[in-house]
């Protein structure tokens, strides 16, 4: 039997059959689709304006080592005009992290980006090894998730960039939509499956792989030969995510499509105004600066809770009022940095964001 030609050209060999489509084709089709797709999404959500700094968020993985590839492809080829840095996060996981960062810093050299790397320890005070050796490995993910959050964006304005690009994919947000179904938390539909957010005190962030299965990632990440850390983190397999993944592995298996599906279905969610009206207004954290729906925002009240031996107290209602019972926080208590953005930050991409961040007395004690 004759090899089958490309779908797309009908000329060269067909190598790869594209786990979104179907579709049986060459290797230089292949690079051709996935790189146009993703034009088209960021094309589409008109993402950028000319002049615009982004940060590309940096952990050496698959999703955003590839990112990081097609976002300066795309960048030349269709003329974007923006300025591209990689923004990496040091979350102080030892045999991880520092390992994939060192595939960032090659990164850096490959894709000629300047690098900016800020730890936990560096802001908080605490390295992800530590918080796991208080609170164990049941909620570390709590942690990481939120400290990371945060960190991303004290970086990008230590950048004095516009906007952040993140490497989730399609798998990422059809997973965080079946979570949030099924913690019946409806509310964050809307949020989870947009493209672009931004909060009054946030900096723009968007996921040009909005649309981009997990498996062609890996595929053009392959054959493009690029250099990628490939080992999952050491503290995730335990994660609430875990279960969501290999629930959605299975309807993919069944029916490829359900992971757009379920993307679509998630857009598709419209919350009652109703019950728009019972969420929280968002507020500004009086401690550190940040955006929050409470006086303190989560990092910090995470933060208090290991500062006071009483880590898993900052994780629910519950536990922050123990906290809280228990008398006021102590005046030499560790605190993040402040954080302040220009009004003019958000007035659109055009003007690069003027931010503030003060550092006097950041750490105390």
């Amino acid at each position: 039997m004759a090899p089958r030609s490309c779908a797309l050209c009908h000329k060269a060999k067909a190598m790869v059959k594209r786990p979104k489509t179907g579709q049986q084709i060459c290797r230089d089709c292949f690079f051709y689709v996935f790189e146009t797709e993703v034009h088209n999404t960021i094309t589409e959500s008109k993402l950028f304006n000319p002049g615009d700094r982004v940060a590309i968020g940096a952990s050496g993985g698959k999703d955003s080592t590839v990112l990081a590839y097609v976002m300066k492809t795309l960048n030349e080829r269709y003329q974007y005009g923006l300025e591209l840095f990689l923004l990496s996060i040091d979350e102080g996981i030892t045999g991880y992290r520092d390992d994939s960062l060192e595939t960032v810093k090659r990164n850096q050299q490959q894709y000629d980006m300047p690098l900016k790397i800020l730890s936990y320890d560096e802001l908080y005070g605490w390295t992800m090894d530590a918080i796991v050796s208080q609170v164990g490995r049941k909620n570390n993910c709590t942690f990481c998730g939120v400290f990371r959050r945060q960190a991303l964006d004290r970086g990008a304005a230590m950048l004095n960039v516009d906007h952040i690009v993140t490497g989730h994919n399609a798998d990422d947000i059809a997973e965080t939509v079946l979570m949030n179904i099924m913690r019946g938390d409806i509310a964050r539909l809307g949020r989870c499956t947009s493209i672009c957010t931004q909060g009054e005190d946030t900096i723009r962030r968007s996921k040009p792989f909005k649309y981009a299965y997990e498996k062609e990632i890996v595929m053009y990440a392959y054959f493009k030969k690029l250099d990628y850390f490939s080992t999952e983190c050491i503290y995730s397999p335990d994660a609430y995510r875990g279960h969501a993944r290999v629930f959605l592995k299975d309807l993919e298996a069944a029916r490829p499509s359900a992971i757009i599906d379920i993307i679509h279905s998630g857009e598709a969610f419209e919350i009652k105004e109703e019950i728009k009206a019972t969420q929280k207004l968002q507020q500004t954290c009086k401690r550190c600066g940040y955006m929050s729906s409470n006086e303190l925002c989560k990092a910090c009240t995470l933060l208090e809770g290991l500062e006071r031996g009483m880590a898993n107290s900052g994780i629910t209602d519950r536990g922050r009022k123990k906290m809280e019972s228990e008398g006021p926080a102590p005046d030499n208590l560790r605190t993040i940095p402040f954080f302040k953005m220009n009004a003019n930050a958000n007035a659109g991409n055009a003007d690069a964001a003027a931010v503030d961040i003060t550092v006097e007395n950041a750490f105390v004690g």
